[in-house]
């Protein structure tokens, strides 16, 4: 049976020894070389040719991101398996742009390691328990920074309600007749409506409610 060719690149010793030592005991793989940056990872890739190489992300001289990307553009038979114990969003995100088949935390268990470079190897892609919950996390925390940044998600369902009923054209008085409140009720939600979506106008409301598909021509 052919081996897994794996080349291992982290600038701290101990961890390449202990992945190294970690990788002899799993039969089907086999540590062709080690490097202590992403230059030296780069340049042992060229030299090598392995399978995959397990990347560290924050390494000296070269980092593992810009190191993955020159990998994946210059050796693209190589697959690459990003080693983290960082933030998702700030190293995790740019070394998938970067052309990573996946990632793993640096504290996974060994069996989570193993089974990540078997499935990279085979052309799958592979996050271990631990990044994939962070990266859950992130994207839930982004997107609802997005949400809060939206101005109209600001607008309560009364607002929404009379922000389409106005740009449909309805008078003041005729809305508040529809909705069964009283015309300054109504006056004051537009009055909320217009500053929260930074509107001066009847003519704005009206563009911004064409825009946004509340109404439509």
């Amino acid at each position: 049976m052919q081996k897994i060719r794996v080349l291992v690149a982290d600038d701290h010793t101990l961890i390449r020894d202990g992945v190294c030592a970690l990788l002899a005991f799993a039969g089907d793989m086999e540590v062709v070389g080690v490097a202590a940056n992403g230059k030296e990872a780069l340049e042992k890739v060229k030299e090598l040719a392995p399978d995959v190489v397990l990347m560290d992300l924050v390494m000296p001289i070269m980092g593992g991101v810009e190191a993955t990307r020159r990998i994946r553009k210059e050796s693209p038979g190589t697959k690459v398996l990003a080693l983290t114990q960082y933030d998702i969003g700030e190293y995790v995100f740019p070394v998938i742009a970067a052309g990573a088949s996946g990632a793993v935390s640096k504290t996974t268990a060994s069996s989570e390691l193993i089974s990540g470079i078997r499935s990279v190897h085979r052309g799958d892609s592979f996050l271990s328990p631990s990044v994939a919950r962070l990266l859950i996390e992130d994207y839930q925390r982004v997107a609802g920074t997005r949400k809060e940044h939206d101005p109209y998600e600001q607008l309560t369902d009364r607002e929404r309600e009379i922000l389409k009923l106005l740009a449909e054209g309805h008078s003041t008085q005729e809305i508040a007749r529809m909705l069964v409140i009283s015309p300054k009720t109504v006056d004051g939600h537009k009055t909320s409506i217009m500053a929260k979506l930074d509107l001066h106008n009847r003519a704005d409301l009206v563009k911004y409610a064409l825009r946004k598909g509340i109404i439509t021509v």
